[in-house]
C-alpha cells in the first residue's frame, strides 16, 4: 500500500526541501548544467550554420533532442539509484524534484531586492538588474516595485506551478515518472529563456524553443490563473478581468500569469520598459486601485506558494480516493 503512494509522498518532501533549502548557490543543480549543454550547443551551431533555413532546422534537432534526452537521462538517474538503495532512490528523486521547482528562489529574488526599499535604490536596481532583462540603472521606486511584482507573477507560472503540473503528470503515469516530466519541462523553459527571443543571433535558432515554450506552458497557465481567481472573493469576475487585458498580450501566457495577479491585487501591471535602451510597451493588466508595495509583493509571493500547496493537495486527494491511479 505505502508504494502507491510513495510518488506523492516524494513530491511533498520535495516541496518543502525548495522551502527550506532551494538552490544553495554554488550547488551542483541540473538545470545548470542544462543550460551549459545548450550554451555549448548554440554557439557550435551559430559559428557553423550561417544561413537562416539552416539554423531553423538545427533549433529544432536542438531543442527535441535536448527534452527527449533530459527526460531519458533523469530516467535512468532515478531508475539506477533506486536499484542501488531504496534510500538512495527517494534521496535522488527528492532532490532533483526539487531542483524544478524555483518557489524559494523567487521568493530570494524578491527579497533581495525588497531589502534595499524604499530608500537604497542604487542597490535595489543592482540587485534587480540579475533578474529581469529590463535595463534598471534609471528606475525611479514604482518601477522597481512594479519590476519585482511582474518578475513574481510571470514566474509563478514558469517557474513554480508548470514544472508541479508536469510532476503531477507523470505521478499519474508511472512508467514514466515524476523526475523526468518536470525535468523536460525544466529543459523547455530553459530553452527559451536562454534563446526564444526575436533578435539576432538567436530569431531563427530560438523560435521552435520559444513555440514549444508557449504550448508546454499554455495549460498549466489557464490552471494557475483559475486557481488565483478561486482565492479571491470574485473568481469569475477576476477571469473575466484577467481576461480582458491578458488577451492584449503578445504573449500567450505571460499576459494571463501577470493579468490575474494584478486583478486579484488591484494593482496596474505592463507598461513602457527599457532594453538596451530600446523602448517597448506592454499593455496594461488591471487597474491602479493600490500602489505596488513590499506589502503587495509579499501578498503575490504568498499566492504562489498556496496555489502550489492547493495542487499538490488536490493530488494527493485524488490519490487516496484512486490509489490505483
Amino acid at each position: 500500500m505505502l508504494s502507491q503512494f510513495k510518488g506523492i509522498l516524494l513530491l511533498w518532501l520535495a516541496s518543502f526541501l525548495d522551502y527550506c533549502i532551494g538552490d544553495p548557490w554554488g550547488w551542483p543543480h541540473p538545470v545548470k548544467f542544462i543550460g551549459g549543454v545548450i550554451h555549448i550547443a548554440v554557439n557550435c551551431i551559430l559559428q557553423r550554420v550561417t544561413s537562416s533555413t539552416g539554423r531553423r532546422l538545427w533549433g529544432v534537432i536542438l531543442a527535441l533532442s535536448l527534452v527527449f534526452a533530459s527526460g531519458v537521462v533523469s530516467w535512468l538517474v532515478v531508475k539506477l539509484a533506486w536499484k542501488v538503495n531504496p534510500w538512495v532512490g527517494g534521496v535522488v528523486e527528492v532532490v532533483m524534484l526539487a531542483s524544478c521547482f524555483a518557489g524559494r528562489s523567487l521568493r530570494q529574488a524578491a527579497e533581495e531586492v525588497l531589502q534595499y526599499l524604499p530608500h537604497d535604490l542604487e542597490n535595489a536596481r543592482s540587485r534587480l538588474s540579475l533578474y529581469v532583462g529590463r535595463d534598471t540603472d534609471k528606475l525611479p521606486l514604482p518601477e522597481i516595485y512594479r519590476a519585482v511584482l511582474e518578475t513574481v507573477a510571470e514566474n509563478t507560472t514558469d517557474g513554480v506551478t508548470a514544472p508541479l503540473f508536469y510532476a503531477l503528470m507523470g505521478l499519474f503515469i508511472p512508467p514514466i515518472g515524476t523526475v523526468p516530466m518536470a525535468m523536460a519541462y525544466k529543459t523547455i523553459s530553459t530553452l527559451d529563456s536562454m534563446i526564444g527571443y526575436k533578435r539576432e543571433p538567436y530569431q531563427d535558432i530560438g523560435w521552435f524553443s520559444a513555440k514549444l515554450e508557449d504550448y508546454a506552458t499554455w495549460i498549466p497557465c489557464r490552471l494557475t490563473v483559475l486557481t488565483v481567481a478561486l482565492m479571491s472573493k470574485r473568481p469569475l469576475h477576476s477571469i473575466i478581468k484577467c481576461r480582458q487585458d491578458a488577451i492584449k498580450d503578445p504573449s500567450p501566457n505571460s499576459g494571463w500569469s501577470e493579468g490575474i495577479f494584478a486583478v486579484v491585487l488591484g494593482v496596474q501591471l505592463g507598461g513602457v520598459n527599457f532594453y538596451k535602451g530600446e523602448m517597448k510597451f506592454k499593455p496594461l493588466l488591471g487597474q491602479p486601485y493600490r500602489n505596488i508595495d513590499a506589502q503587495v509583493i509579499r501578498q503575490a509571493l504568498g499566492i504562489t506558494r498556496y496555489c502550489f500547496l492547493l495542487w499538490l493537495a488536490s493530488a494527493t486527494v485524488l490519490k487516496l480516493l484512486f490509489p490505483q491511479w
